[in-house]
């Protein structure tokens, strides 16, 4: 079927989540005409149509922040529309809980008036409600991306991609080889309840099965997947409902759900197979091409550093992963997926994409001291654990 509309641009994100946004800021904001396209009329992704709405810490948990750039900035700018706060004595924890750290629980709805504006400020093409259905190699190189909105069927040309779809939809379009991985049930729910503290009086969050539930999602994506999983979320929000009013401790009037999640809950379905893969137990692991460093959430003095061949897929050219598009596997996943680092790999593939399309190259090429200069001096992005004083010695015995 021939295209009903075709555009061209300099850089093409697919996918408006935290990652995807970081990534066409970073390219919009150095020249690049860039667009980016997003499958609901929200940006954020989980964070905001998935209501998973806590920006976990930039910080070690010892009172070092780690994350910097946009991540910090879309932290900053989460509250600029609604309640949180960031705890103010973060930097004199020592061994901290995830609570205590550098970090935010928001509010959904705010974020995304926030992510519009900053998208609208550095003149990104925003493509909303737009389905990527398909992807073009030529020579090994990813050359356009086939969509479908309330246009038709279209195809967007770049010199360069960022697949940030949080399920590595462009590589697998392309025929590249993903990893995979199943996933536990889970649902977010925004409720209201009468008496709880939250993001406001009687608001809090409700959260139905949880990364360490036993029930799994199959490995991977599909159609059926997406489907059985969202509605096995709302079976079991529906059922926690229920036995709530059974007991009589609340009723319909006293509790009840406010927004449930627009997306499926998915954390791990498929990333890219990169030229090196992140794999359990490299944390405090140095790489020569680490574009950033991220700590563990779940437990403090953990830090990683991220290697650029993570954002690289091995063997297609043209097009960078980011967010938990890039190559993890295992506990490493679990560190990738998140707020802070997806927002971080996705403003160092943005840069890795300007600076490749100024040099007329693809990314793969792409001299790693000429994007470790701009990250640091540009971005102000720590890469290496050294450069603020810290080591495997620092975390929590």
């Amino acid at each position: 079927m021939e295209s009903m509309f075709q555009s061209r641009y300099d850089l093409v994100v697919a996918g408006g989540g935290v990652a995807g946004v970081a990534a066409a800021l970073a390219g919009a904001r150095r020249g690049l005409r860039t667009a980016l396209v997003e499958k609901t009329v929200w940006f954020g992704g989980l964070a905001t149509s998935g209501l998973i709405y806590i920006y976990l810490p930039l910080c070690d948990g010892n009172g070092t922040q780690v994350t910097f750039g946009i991540s910090e900035e879309m932290l900053k700018r989460s509250l600029e529309y609604g309640p949180g706060e960031i705890p103010p004595g973060w930097r004199r924890e020592r061994n901290a809980a995830e609570a205590r750290r550098y970090r935010v629980i928001f509010s959904p709805a705010s974020f995304v008036l926030s992510l519009d504006k900053m998208l609208e400020e550095a003149g990104v093409e925003l493509w909303l409600d737009t389905v990527v259905t398909g992807a073009t190699v030529e020579d090994g190189r990813l050359s356009a991306v086939s969509v479908a909105n309330k246009s038709g069927c279209g195809e967007l040309r770049a010199a360069c991609f960022v697949d940030a779809t949080g399920d590595a939809d462009l590589a697998a379009f392309a025929g590249h080889g993903c990893i995979e991985a199943p996933n536990a049930l889970a649902n977010w729910t925004l409720e209201y309840r009468e008496g709880a503290v939250g993001l406001a009086p009687n608001c809090s969050m409700a959260i139905v099965g949880c990364s360490t539930d036993p029930e799994t999602v199959p490995p991977g994506i599909s159609g059926r997947t997406v489907s059985e999983a969202v509605l096995a979320g709302r079976k079991r929000y529906r059922e926690r409902l229920e036995r709530e009013y059974v007991s009589g401790k609340f009723d319909r009037r006293s509790l009840f759900p406010l927004m449930l999640p627009a997306m499926a809950e998915l954390r791990h379905t498929r990333c890219v197979t990169g030229e090196f893969t992140l794999e359990p137990g490299m944390e405090w692991t140095a790489f020569p091409d680490s574009v950033g460093l991220a700590a563990d959430w779940r437990k403090p003095g953990f830090v990683w550093e991220i290697p650029y061949r993570t954002l690289l897929p091995k063997g297609l050219k043209g097009v960078l992963a980011a967010g938990r598009c890039s190559s993890s596997r295992g506990d490493a996943w679990e560190v990738t997926r998140v707020i802070p680092a997806a927002a971080m790999t996705g403003e160092a593939a943005g840069v890795a994409a300007a600076l490749s399309v100024a040099a007329g190259i693809t990314p793969d090429r792409l001299d790693c001291g000429v994007l470790s200069r701009e990250l640091t001096q540009v971005c102000g992005f720590a890469l290496h654990f050294g450069e603020l004083g810290l080591s495997r010695e620092e975390r929590k015995p």
